[in-house]
């Protein structure tokens, strides 16, 4: 069920820094227990303004800009270990003790390298449509323009992807372009492949795993295995592609707000 009992005020954008970085998140406040939402590649936190929305009052939703995405400023390196460390400096920066964590794609492996690493700040998981071995390219970015004059030259450049894009369209001192660079989300994602059955598989807690019925990320055979073999684990397929939150958000906001009735 959707939790409806009050809806969260307007999101406060706040920041802190973490090695000498901007690291730059939505906190959307209210009194419920700690949600940290992780976005995937080419994202930022107010992709979950609707599940915000959605579960109302009950769940304080905290939405980083991962590092290199959105307002937060470009790392020396898109590690495994920087994007969790990441994580776990803004549940410690809240003092909110443990959280629930949501992540779609590389924040979904954030979220449960996040559990493994730092057990005390993770009661519960969500993983949106990612798997527990990862192989993705996302070379094609690397054809998308840096700067256009124009925010419409732009999104015409992008083509099919600008519907994905919009809320990465940024004005910059010398024209439009994107609130990140490709090529850091290219090293980023090489850093993502690979075997994380082992994170996967170090905790117990709760956790909830949804898939894309037509996602061409994670495969039914895969999440299947990922459920059966990890305790505790539930796993939903809504009737989507790898964006499950953005094509069905309200499947998805319904999908998690079952979930944390649970907890």
């Amino acid at each position: 069920m959707i939790m409806t009992s009050s809806l969260p005020p307007e999101p406060k954008r706040a920041a802190l820094t973490v090695a000498g970085r901007r690291l730059s998140f939505l906190d959307f406040g209210g009194p419920g227990r700690p949600l940290l939402a992780l976005h995937g590649h080419f994202g930022e936190g107010r992709t979950f303004t609707r599940l915000a929305r959605d579960l109302g009052g009950d769940w304080r939703v905290i939405a980083p800009d991962q590092r290199g995405h959105g307002r937060s400023d470009r790392p020396a390196d898109f590690s495994r270990t920087g994007y969790v460390e990441d994580a776990a400096a803004v549940l410690d920066h809240l003092g909110t003790g443990g959280a629930v964590v949501l992540g779609h794609s590389l924040g979904g492996v954030n979220a449960y390298q996040l559990a493994a690493r730092f057990p005390a700040l993770v009661d519960a998981l969500i993983v949106e449509d990612i798997g527990a071995v990862v192989d993705d390219d996302l070379s094609f970015s690397l054809s998308w323009p840096r700067r256009t004059p124009t925010r419409a030259e732009l999104l015409e450049a992008l083509g099919p992807a600008a519907a994905y894009l919009r809320d990465a369209v940024r004005e910059h001192p010398d024209g439009w372009g994107l609130a990140f660079d490709p090529e850091d989300m290219n090293d980023s994602q090489r850093n993502l492949n690979g075997d994380h059955w082992n994170d996967w598989l170090a905790r117990d807690c709760p956790a909830l795993l949804i898939r894309g019925s037509r996602s061409t990320v994670l495969t039914a055979a895969h999440a299947k295995d990922m459920a059966t073999r990890r305790p505790r684990t539930r796993l939903v397929e809504l009737p989507a592609g790898h964006t499950v939150h953005e094509t069905v958000p309200a499947e998805f906001a319904a999908a998690v707000g079952e979930f944390l009735g649970t907890l």
